[in-house]
């Protein structure tokens, strides 16, 4: 009799101890993003980012004022893009909310001073790099159709306006190929005229030309060991290709192959992921920290993860990687924006196309903040991942590739 008086009371408690756990890792996610986000959004939205955002350029800076102009809209675009599905969504605590509908505000602002050719914070929309960001602000938008519903006409007009001026831009003969493609995937998604053709040759050059096995794909004609399959290729295939296929299922045949490309390739991300919540430091852009997980970020978004991960192990692994790169001395300079950088200010790190702007790339982490608090990747109680399992001795089952 007492045995089960005392079940439904240890019952209570073990879930009210898995709430409380899910809502602090929630709220530490939410403090990272409300710390890089803010100066961006903010000084966006009150037409003072161009004045106030340092501008830092890589040591090998490869085009000073081409590289000056776009890294405004790289900061914007890379923020909004990795937000956006938090700011879609509508769960959270009343402290959530608050700061939800305080950065709904922000966004709104900012979309309009950024399009707005007599705004002061008007962004560079023509030239290479602005066709990449054009694509993360397009992803981002498609992310959070709020944001394009709750934008006025007007606003809504010079975003096409701003984005068709990237149609003047040829793309590089690589991952270059999905930021055009992004771009005319956005006006699809709207009901708005849209190139078609722009689509499918990006989409058709990895599907049937660029997979190279074992859930990744070259990055054009030549494999490079690097993050970009996460940062771009697969994640934009996935978005490129969900939005088409529910207009005239174009790529049904490709879908269930890259279906279970996406899968592999999140049991590789999440294996990277050291007991530390470091990784390996490999190929160009590193300096985007989190950015590296966009991928199994965006798997766990929707709800996409594999069998052999569990939601809780990926939140505890992309935990780990947030406080490794965040938490890291001098990640941010003393007015709270990014600093170039893996583990604190490490400038040398950069490409030639680095420079502050770009390093907002790491906001791409936080998609799983899209997911509600009760989810069960917030809810699940904490679980070791692969490589914690590992060097703690416990027994795992051996990885093997997918071919």
């Amino acid at each position: 009799m007492i045995r089960k008086m005392l079940l439904p009371l240890l019952i209570f408690f073990i879930s009210g101890l898995q709430a409380q756990q899910a809502s602090t890792t929630r709220n530490v996610w939410l403090r990272y993003l409300d710390k890089i986000a803010r100066p961006v959004l903010t000084n966006l939205a009150n037409n003072t980012l161009k004045e106030k955002m340092p501008l830092v350029l890589s040591e090998r800076v490869d085009n000073k004022v081409a590289r000056t102009k776009a890294s405004y809209l790289e900061a914007f675009a890379r923020t909004l893009c990795g937000i956006a599905p938090w700011l879609q969504s509508g769960e959270g605590d009343s402290n959530e909310k608050k700061l939800r509908d305080e950065y709904r505000q922000l966004a709104l602002k900012s979309l309009a001073n950024a399009v707005d050719p007599n705004a002061k914070d008007y962004l560079q929309w023509s030239g290479g790099q602005p066709l990449v960001d054009a694509a993360f602000l397009s992803l981002g938008l498609i992310r959070c159709p709020w944001l394009w519903e709750n934008s006025d006409t007007a606003t809504q007009h010079k975003i096409q306006e701003a984005l068709l001026l990237t149609r003047n831009t040829v793309p590089a003969y690589s991952n270059w190929l999905l930021f055009t493609a992004m771009i005319e995937t956005f006006f699809c998604n709207y009901n708005l005229p849209y190139d078609k053709v722009r689509i499918d040759f990006a989409v058709k050059e990895f599907s049937n030309h660029w997979y190279v096995g074992d859930g990744m794909f070259s990055d054009g004609m030549e494999f490079h060991l690097d993050y970009y399959n996460s940062y771009v290729i697969q994640p934009y295939l996935q978005c490129i290709v969900s939005v088409i296929n529910k207009k005239d299922s174009s790529y049904k045949i490709f879908a269930p192959k890259l279906n279970k490309i996406s899968k592999r390739y999140a049991v590789i991300q999440e294996r990277m992921i050291n007991t530390d919540g470091s990784f390996p430091v490999t190929g160009r852009s590193i300096t985007y920290r989190g950015g590296a997980f966009h991928h199994l970020a965006n798997m766990a978004l929707l709800h996409q993860l594999p069998g052999e991960l569990d939601a809780a192990q990926v939140r505890e692994a992309l935990t780990a990687v947030l406080k490794k790169t965040l938490d890291a001395p001098e990640a941010f300079n003393d007015k709270g924006w990014l600093n170039i950088g893996l583990y604190g200010s490490q400038p040398g790190l950069a490409e030639g196309y680095i420079n502050t702007g770009s390093v907002y790339l790491c906001c791409q982490a936080f998609l799983p903040l899209g997911l509600p608090a009760t989810d069960e990747f917030w809810t699940k109680p904490a679980a070791p991942w692969t490589a914690v399992k590992i060097w703690s001795g416990q027994n795992v089952q051996a990885d093997h590739s997918i071919e």
